[in-house]
């Protein structure tokens, strides 16, 4: 089984909006439904639940509803932090989840996940027990000596920028999960589940990634949304 979690625990301050950045209609449809068709349209993608912030489960209920997510089974409160929200899913896939299914993470602020970028990060986790999306990077990068200056830089072909979705056995997720509070390792500041999985000595792998695969964090991310989703109506329509 492959079982989708999508993370909507953030209050998104940055965006200056009233309300959490995932609940922000566009086109008369709230961010979090997209994500959640794109999961829900996937024909390998099982069953769906999604860690939401606090206060807001009943409006995601509704609007699942509404927009006929039918995959959705369960809707977890979030936590203080990113890492926590992500534990917290995890956690309470037990019982309903076996070891050796695969369980994909995803930002619900990633509305433009597109069906080939789902399909590879499955592939690839099942032949190699874990995967995280990926791309290359173009820019040159630097590392800062001091906050103005620079005498070292990275070559820019050993870099990847990784977001979400990723995915991993449910077994080995829940142990890591177990292991990094208990050992209070990979769960601080920004971090993630694949910066986790490496803190706890775990090799990650590479699938396919997309430009397009954008996180909503700011108003200039919105419009860029809102282009993506004319273009594709646009294209649809000749």
């Amino acid at each position: 089984m492959n079982v989708a979690l999508i993370i909507a625990g953030g209050s998104g301050k940055r965006m200056g909006q009233d309300i959490p950045k995932q609940f922000i209609h566009i086109y008369d449809k709230p961010v979090i439904i997209y994500t959640l068709e794109s999961f829900q349209n996937h024909p390998q993608i099982d069953m769906i639940d999604v860690v939401c912030l606090e206060g807001w489960q009943e409006v995601l209920q509704a609007y699942s509803k509404q927009f006929n997510i039918s995959k959705l089974r369960t809707i977890v409160s979030g936590g203080k932090t990113g890492q926590e929200s992500i534990r917290n899913g995890v956690y309470a896939m037990e019982g309903r989840v076996s070891d050796d299914d695969i369980v994909i993470i995803h930002d619900g602020i990633r509305p433009l996940v597109d069906e080939y970028v789902l399909t590879d990060v499955i592939v690839k986790a099942k032949t190699y027990g874990n995967a995280v999306t990926a791309m290359p990077y173009n820019e040159q990068i630097f590392i800062m000596d001091d906050d103005i200056s620079t005498i070292n830089y990275i070559p820019r072909e050993r870099l990847r920028r990784v977001s979400t979705p990723q995915a991993y056995h449910y077994g080995k997720l829940k142990w890591a999960y177990h292991e990094a509070y208990d050992k209070q390792i990979g769960i601080f500041g920004s971090s993630y589940t694949n910066t986790m999985m490496v803190e706890l000595g775990e090799r990650l792998y590479f699938a396919a990634g997309s430009e397009k695969n954008i996180k909503l964090t700011s108003r200039d991310d919105l419009e860029i949304f809102k282009a993506y989703l004319k273009l594709e109506k646009d294209i649809w329509l000749k």
